[in-house]
């Protein structure tokens, strides 16, 4: 079995919402969005050449995944900005489904994450856009 197998054989039994392999490298997460990607990247992990499953993926994990260095990346859910930014950087991508894009959890507009990166097309201005609306969502949270 191939690692882009692995990773969506797990995905697909439904315990995860993220999953990367590389050989006996297995990094899995349950948090929701791209929460799973930057505390891979915040943590260091060595997530280069891994292929990866994940639930649903908008522009903003299309460009941390580009950021962690992943080689193949399935989703049951992929929006077209995701599949232009792997066909950008030549990172192999499957889905069931392509959407125009990906909707906030209310599915009253768009998400968040998707809005932070907008109109940015690099990876690493990617990831700060994406930690500083985290952290927003965050004291709004805090503040109710």
């Amino acid at each position: 079995m191939t690692d882009w197998e692995r990773a969506r054989n797990l995905l697909k039994d439904g315990s995860y919402t993220c999953v990367l392999c590389r050989g006996e490298v297995l990094h899995t997460s349950t948090k929701r969005g791209v929460a799973p990607l930057v505390d891979w990247i915040d943590l260091g992990a060595d997530l280069h050449g891994c292929s990866a499953a994940d639930k649903i993926v908008g522009k903003a994990a299309a460009l941390l995944f580009v950021l962690a260095g992943v080689k193949a990346v399935y989703a049951p859910v992929m929006s077209r900005e995701a599949t232009q930014v792997f066909s950008r950087y030549g990172i192999l991508y499957e889905c069931d489904t392509t959407c125009e894009g990906i909707i906030n959890r209310l599915g009253t507009g768009s998400c968040p994450m998707e809005q932070a990166v907008r109109d940015i097309e690099e990876p690493m201005k990617a990831l700060e856009a994406v930690r500083r609306t985290m952290e927003q969502l965050r004291s709004k949270q805090e503040g109710k």
